[in-house]
């Protein structure tokens, strides 16, 4: 029987219907405490919610000291119902505390460790025996969650996991079994376990797409088996082979089985979409509708009914493993806070619960089943979120569409279709496309029509998307994803309070951030940098040092202008950064601190020595450059020592420099290295990075370079020669920067041209290159072609000549009329055969002309100027009158 002091509220996570009818449903009780799901390590940091500094979307981080990467993530938006549960019990000054398993026992759980078949829960109070759908929500991550390299990109998700893909609509929820060394979603369960979303014998196929309902439901794209309130990671976590279901997946997962509990062998199989079969009962062909019209959209959710509805959903389910363990704890949750004397206790949980916690029967079978659990030392705090990470296609099990128009839903509970469309309007004329007031009105009518005639009480996102489509965008689909990026799902950041407990790195950014103007947005926005400004010369310091500990808030683009003063960048903040700063608060507390320490353990990692970092991580800041391992390597960590600003760190690398270029005796090596440190010399002064000694590496690596040239070109084949050619424009674009060098240089190109050995791609860009340096007249380039493109030579060589000589702009042959003769002339007497060879190296050649360069080849072709028709000649009395001018112009008499 359940206890009358205890009112369960089964809502749905991020449901804005769900939230403002739990706010009046906690006016009508006004209970004497308020118990949440969610970890209740974060007990002490539930007032900072009241801050005003805080401002949702924000998120409960869990971490384990020393090993950031195993964290867990509770996201809130200001319409998430355990959001508003905690700002009413704040400003009731009434006791709140979170009630689910301790993130310690989540974020201690092992595949290897907790991989024994559970015993299974003695039955506690509520639905029969039997099996069933796997919860959704719960703080940790259980056996069966296995490591990822990373999160892709967007995904939202903490290091070590990687979304599952959500099936599409209509189509049983079923994923393919994961690659090795792949990871699973937080919430997901291999498909080869009873009740992943493949359909068992015996089972019912669910109806259609379930998008995140977060009602701690079992099998949603995502979320089945999780609970679907948090993101995880755990990069200690073993992968499974592929198609090896994890450990104890059963047990942590339910899902559409057989009961295994309590000597009962009888196999009894649940729906495989509980959710699916109520809406089926409604009428309703798509889940996710019948929830909004029954629920979202009332604003007064029944919560009587949808207990009594849950209850005849997990009617013969028996809970077990996680999901059991969960649940235990949530019961023991509520039994100490009556046994404190608290006479009404309101428990917020996902629905899916609701039947196990109304009635709590004995605390024994509880306490055995929590008894002994492994448990881990963690630390909590909030950290921002943005709604791109609260969206369901970012991977987030208790995800939804869309987080923006739930949030409107919420904040605008009057006329919210014509307020949305007005809104789409203004988004609309921010791009300069022409949307009237009558395209607002008449947009406003069609979405009510089409809500009137699918019978639906008001009318939701697909009603006023296609209202969009059809009237403001006239049909067009790229306007529409411009409202689906910025309004459906979303660009707002949260923010949290400086009271918010940090680590010193996270503080230290933060007070950085301020002082430069430099505010986290989740939107790219564009940062063009004027580095002659102290300003900017700080800011690109702090970008550049943040990429260096693996925070990649900015992404370089080129720039827009001339001049090395310049710098442009993307910016956007993603809220694992924050994950990140405490993994690389390893290396320091203050940003510069941090990446000087990592340059050095790159450094020492390189040349072999033991790192000096206090903590050399295997998770996302050791991963942010790669240990400089070649002479190029540490070229490049030098010149993001010159980017970053970090004197300290760039003389321990030259000093590597010098000692690994003393020791390489391979010339390409050389020559990749040296481009970053010529760069490195090059604008040192504009950055204000003294590079003491950089000049004397330089001399002697391109004096190296030019003695061991002539033997590197000898026996090449044409990848070889092609790989070769990349490092010959290298050094020679960096040779052009010196002030000294370039004759040396020059003179070992003329000794390697003037040979016959030489690769034909080496041997025409050669050529190219002293005839662009004027070091050799234009008669002795014709020469060297002509004789190239002789019939003695096979055309495929001939044609490498060609590409070598003319890569990169074909504007030689545009003005030289007599090398584009030569050209045409080889290339007309070509056999059939021998034009087929050279026409792929031809075609690549030509390919990298720009359009009017080829234009005007084709023209001069057709015209016969490359036949040996001659120029007129100059007309001296026509041209007196130019002539004068550039010279009055130039400064001459």
């Amino acid at each position: 029987m359940a206890d009358p002091a205890v009112v369960v509220l089964g809502v749905r996570h991020h449901g804005p219907g769900s939230a403002r009818a739990l706010l009046a449903e906690l006016e009508r009780l006004r209970p004497g405490i308020v118990l949440i799901e969610g970890p209740p390590e974060a007990d002490p940091l539930v007032a900072l919610a009241a801050d005003p500094g805080m401002e949702p979307p924000v998120a409960l981080l869990a971490h384990v000291p020393g090993e950031p990467s195993r964290a867990a993530f509770w996201p809130f938006a200001a319409f998430s119902p355990e959001w508003q549960a905690i700002r009413y019990a704040i400003r009731a000054g009434i006791p709140v505390r979170f009630c689910d398993l301790p993130a310690a026992h989540g974020l201690a759980s092992r595949p290897d460790t907790d991989s024994a078949p559970d015993p299974g829960p003695a039955p506690g109070p509520g639905p029969a025996p039997g099996p069933g759908p796997a919860p959704g929500p719960g703080p940790a991550p259980g056996p069966g969650l296995a490591p990822g390299p990373g999160p892709a990109p967007g995904s939202g998700l903490a290091p070590g996991v990687e979304p599952r893909s959500a099936p599409a609509p209509g189509a049983a929820a079923q994923s393919p079994a994961p690659a090795p060394g792949s990871a699973f979603d937080p919430g997901a369960v291999p498909d080869s376990v009873p009740g992943s979303g493949a359909a068992a014998p015996g089972a019912a196929a669910g109806p259609g797409r379930l998008p995140g309902r977060g009602l701690d439901l079992p099998d949603e794209p995502g979320g089945g088996g999780r609970d679907e309130d948090e993101v995880v990671a755990q990069s200690s976590a073993r992968a499974p082979a592929s198609g090896e279901p994890a450990a104890d997946a059963f047990d942590e997962a339910g899902g559409a089985g057989p009961a295994q509990g309590d000597g009962d062998d009888a196999e009894v199989w649940m729906p495989l979409d509980p959710i699916g079969e109520l809406a089926k009962a409604g009428g309703y062909d798509d889940p996710e509708r019948w929830w909004e019209d029954v629920v979202e959209h009332r604003g007064d959710t029944p919560f009587e009914v949808i207990a009594e509805a849950m209850a005849a959903v997990r009617e013969g389910y028996v809970p077990h493993g996680h999901e059991a363990r969960r649940e235990a704890y949530m019961r023991k949750t509520i039994r100490a806070a009556l046994k404190q004397g608290y006479d009404r206790v309101a428990v917020v949980c996902g629905a899916w619960h609701v039947p196990a916690l109304r009635e709590l029967g004995p605390a024994a079978p509880d306490d055995r089943l929590l008894r002994g659990l492994p448990r881990v030392k963690v630390e909590m705090t909030w950290v921002p979120w943005t709604y791109g990470r609260l969206a369901s296609r970012s991977g987030y099990g208790a995800g939804i569409t869309s987080p923006g128009w739930y949030d409107h839903l919420f904040r605008v509970p009057d006329r919210p279709v014509e307020r949305w469309l007005a809104a789409a309007a203004e988004v609309l004329r921010e791009e300069d496309l022409p949307v009237s007031s009558a395209h607002v009105i008449e947009g406003v009518r069609l979405a009510h029509g089409l809500a009137a005639v699918r019978g639906r009480p008001l009318a939701g996102l697909s009603e006023v998307t296609e209202a969009i489509r059809a009237v403001l965008c006239e049909g067009d689909e790229l306007p529409v994803e411009l409202i689906q990026r910025r309004m459906v799902v979303g660009e707002r950041l949260g923010r949290v309070p400086d009271s918010t407990p940090m680590v010193p790195l996270q503080r230290d950014l933060r007070d950085r951030q301020r002082r430069l103007t430099l505010r986290p947005e989740a939107i790219e926005r564009d940062l063009d940098l004027d580095l002659r400004k102290p300003l900017h010369l700080d800011r690109s310091r702090l970008l550049h040092r943040l990429a260096l500990i693996g925070i990649d808030w900015g992404t370089t683009r080129e720039a827009r202008g001339k001049g090395t003063f310049r710098e442009s960048w993307t910016l956007q903040w993603r809220p694992e950064f924050d994950i990140d700063l405490i993994e690389a608060g390893a290396y320091g507390t203050t940003v510069p601190a941090a990446a000087t320490a990592r340059v050095r353990e790159l450094v020492d990692l390189g040349t072999g020595r033991a790192p000096r970092a206090r903590h050399a991580t295997p998770g996302t800041a050791a991963r942010a450059a790669r240990p400089a391992t070649t002479l190029a390597e540490l070229t490049g960590v030098a010149e993001r020592c010159l980017l970053a600003g970090l004197p300290e760190a760039l003389p321990e690398v030259l000093a590597a420099i010098s000692a690994r270029a003393a020791l390489d005796s391979d010339v390409t090596h050389l020559m990749a290295a040296l481009p970053a440190l010529v760069r490195t010399q090059r604008y040192g002064d504009v950055r204000g990075t003294p590079a003491a000694g950089l000049a004397a590496i330089v001399e002697s690596l391109l004096t190296r370079i030019c003695a061991g040239f002539p033997a590197a070109v000898t026996g090449l084949d044409d990848d070889a020669a092609r790989a070769l050619l990349h490092h010959v424009d290298s050094v020679h674009a960096a040779v052009g920067l010196l002030e000294s060098g370039r004759e040396s240089w020059l003179a070992a190109l003329r000794g390697v041209a003037g040979r016959r050995d030489p690769h034909g791609l080496i041997a025409g860009r050669l050529t190219r290159i002293l005839l662009d340096a004027a070091t050799i007249p234009a008669e002795e380039v014709a020469v060297r072609m002509s004789r190239a493109m002789s019939a003695g030579n096979p055309p495929a060589q001939a044609a490498a000549w060609v590409e070598g000589f003319l890569s990169g702009s074909g504007l030689l042959l545009v003005h030289d009329a007599a090398l584009l003769g030569l050209v045409d002339t080889w290339l007309t007497e070509l056999g059939d055969e021998a034009f087929v060879d050279v026409l792929p190296l031809l075609r690549r050649t030509f390919a990298a002309f720009a359009p009017p360069e080829r234009r005007a080849i084709g023209g001069r072709v057709a015209s016969g100027e490359a036949r040996g028709a001659t120029a007129a000649e100059v007309d001296d009395d026509r041209a007196a009158p130019a002539v004068r001018t550039v010279l009055s112009i130039l400064g001459s008499s």
